[in-house]
């Protein structure tokens, strides 16, 4: 099979089931590798190639011609839903829920990220402002 079909069988099937309500997930580093790891899977049985070879993903990325990893789509999708939720009007419910903050205090240790942290990391990241009218079009 040739790549270009093996690509848009990835991409319709795979990529797609993975990047299905991505969205709205908090990306942890956990969560990071596990996305990866499956991603690469899939890459690495479509060509044909075992763990047990010991090619490094690099390698068969470059093979692929694949450019980014799909965190980066990940990070992509989190900001167009951001910047969707804050065109809206103020008294819709998913503007509500962004905005809403527990009354309960956190339990002692390490605070764990939410999702708000995530999305601003990746605003810093791509060098945009919260306010500039880039975030959630398809320039990001």
């Amino acid at each position: 099979m040739r790549k270009e079909r093996k690509s848009n069988i990835y991409n319709a099937l795979i990529k797609s089931s993975l990047l299905y309500g991505s969205e709205t997930w908090r990306l942890t580093e956990n969560n990071k590798r596990r996305v990866e790891v499956t991603e690469m899977d899939a890459r690495r049985r479509s060509s044909r190639i075992s763990r047990k070879e010991r090619i490094r993903n690099v390698t068969i990325r470059q093979q692929i011609g694949l450019e980014e990893k799909i965190i980066k789509k990940i990070e992509q999708n989190q900001l167009t839903w951001y910047g969707h939720v804050q065109r809206m009007a103020e008294e819709i419910l998913p503007k509500i829920a962004l905005k809403w903050m527990p009354k309960q205090k956190r339990a002692r240790a390490r605070p764990k990220k939410n999702w708000m942290e995530g999305v601003r990391k990746a605003i810093n990241e791509r060098n945009l402002n919260e306010g500039s009218g880039k975030i959630g079009s398809s320039g990001v």
